[in-house]
């Protein structure tokens, strides 16, 4: 029997499904947490540029699509599809969140290539989420938040984005995929029989 290799760059049928999978479930999410971003704009009246901090939960499927994935352009696809999918539900944002999910995408893309995809540990996992939040801190820098102020609003904006995503896409990512592991459910990918990804 042929060995296969765990780092091989071939998508395979379940590569295509899991990757949906995530991508579709989190597209739904996206759309939720457009409308609870909403509903939470006044308690951060005070300091605006702090809503940031809810950002992360819109870059975990660049994460989690790669962890899981683990095939050049897995991020990419999970955050794009995703993105899209929030923006046909009907997301305030309208058609430029597509634009959006690309660019976030390729920063968690950047990640993982830059270790050819062939590490997938915890700090691996935050550079990802990091990189996401960069993406996407600079799109929102130009896009939408160019009329605000750069001191009080813009920077501090952008710098929360960049943590968000490290701690909830980056960290929560990893650990998303360590529990979707512990159910057996990604058995067949080496995200599901590597034990030793701290």
């Amino acid at each position: 029997m042929p060995h296969t290799t765990t780092n091989s760059n071939r998508w395979r049928t379940i590569d295509i499904v899991v990757a949906a999978v995530i991508a579709v479930a989190f597209g739904v999410i996206f759309w939720a947490w457009g409308l609870v971003w909403k509903a939470a704009d006044p308690a951060f009246a005070a300091a605006p540029a702090s809503q940031a901090v809810m950002y992360g939960v819109w870059l975990v499927p660049a994460v989690l699509g790669g962890l899981v994935i683990r095939k050049p352009g897995a991020a990419l696809f999970c955050e794009a599809v995703a993105a899209t999918v929030s923006a046909l539900l009907g997301a305030e944002w309208g058609g430029i969140t597509i634009v959006q999910g690309l660019i976030q995408g390729l920063g968690a893309e950047l990640a993982f290539a830059a270790f050819r995809y062939r590490s997938f540990r915890l700090p691996v996992a935050v550079l990802a989420g990091a990189l996401t939040g960069l993406s996407a801190a600079v799109f929102d820098f130009f896009a939408w938040n160019a009329e605000y102020d750069l001191v009080s609003y813009r920077l501090p904006y952008a710098a929360l984005t960049v943590l968000s995503a490290a701690v909830v896409a980056g960290v929560g990512g990893w650990y998303l995929t360590r529990a979707l592991a512990e159910t057996g459910v990604l058995d067949r990918f080496p995200a599901g029989r590597d034990r030793t990804l701290v």
